[in-house]
């Protein structure tokens, strides 16, 4: 195991990360405040609470996910992209560094940058409602799994993307509408049918169930459905990278 080489790629995606420090802190901290003024003062006043839980805590929880799935995607996905666009992944091809080193520096620093946004959004929506956490481990396990899972999905997309629009195709018109449509705001068992069954086939639903679960102990799905589904998901995309540097696909052309 190269451990220097996967610090020195960690170390200089973290550095990426600190030169736009204020932009990554005030952003997520910002947008929390906004979801907050515009959900639970416009909606919250009209619904008190959905399945025992004050409405303002309810979206906690899929407020964290939809920042965490986004920072992951992005942040992994331009961390691969700038070395295809720039020429420097030959460098990288063809330095003493195994596939897995290289996939454990770039999804390790995705992850670590989406855990910290999550916990920022975590301590800020303690400022706005009450929050209470029954299940700490479930919480964290569900934080790692899902950051973990989407840094290497988009370890995927930005191998895939031979330009930055298709880079932000993805997140833009798939990840964000899949996690407003996933139950972020509201219980999928306030939908009619058929649109509560449709839902089920929204793999977002299930991380979202599950990490509302770790906090009220109420979810929208079984949890160990839901931590089947997450686990099922990172697996997926472990053996997809795996066919990637195996094949070269669209890295060595």
């Amino acid at each position: 195991m190269n451990l220097h080489g996967i610090w020195a790629i960690y170390r200089f995606e973290m550095a990426r990360s600190l030169r736009t420090l204020w932009q990554s802190l005030v952003g997520p901290v910002l947008t929390t405040s906004l979801y907050f003024i515009v959900f639970g003062g416009a909606i919250g006043s009209r619904m008190q609470s959905v399945e025992g839980v004050g409405y303002g805590s309810f979206i906690v929880p899929g407020l964290i996910m939809l920042s965490l799935l986004t920072q992951s995607v992005g942040n992994a996905s331009i961390g691969i992209y700038f070395p295809k666009f720039t020429g420097t992944i030959f460098e990288l091809l063809s330095a003493p560094i195994s596939a897995m080193e290289m996939v454990l520096g770039y999804v390790g620093a995705a992850a670590t940058k989406s855990i910290v946004i999550g916990a920022i959004i975590l301590a800020t929506s303690a400022f706005f409602v009450p929050l209470t956490v029954m299940h700490p481990a479930a919480m964290i396990a569900f934080l790692l799994l899902t950051s973990v899972a989407f840094s290497l999905f988009g370890f995927i997309l930005g191998i895939w993307a031979k330009s930055f629009e298709q880079l932000n195709f993805v997140p833009m018109l798939l990840i964000t509408p899949l996690t407003f449509l996933g139950g972020s705001f509201y219980s999928i068992d306030m939908l009619p049918q058929p649109w509560r069954t449709i839902s089920l086939f929204n793999p977002v639903v299930y991380l979202v169930s599950g990490f509302r679960w770790s906090f009220f102990g109420k979810g929208d799905v079984d949890i160990a459905v839901s931590l089947a589904v997450t686990l099922g998901f990172l697996v997926a995309c472990l053996a997809v990278v795996a066919w990637i540097f195996k094949s070269g696909w669209r890295l060595k052309n």
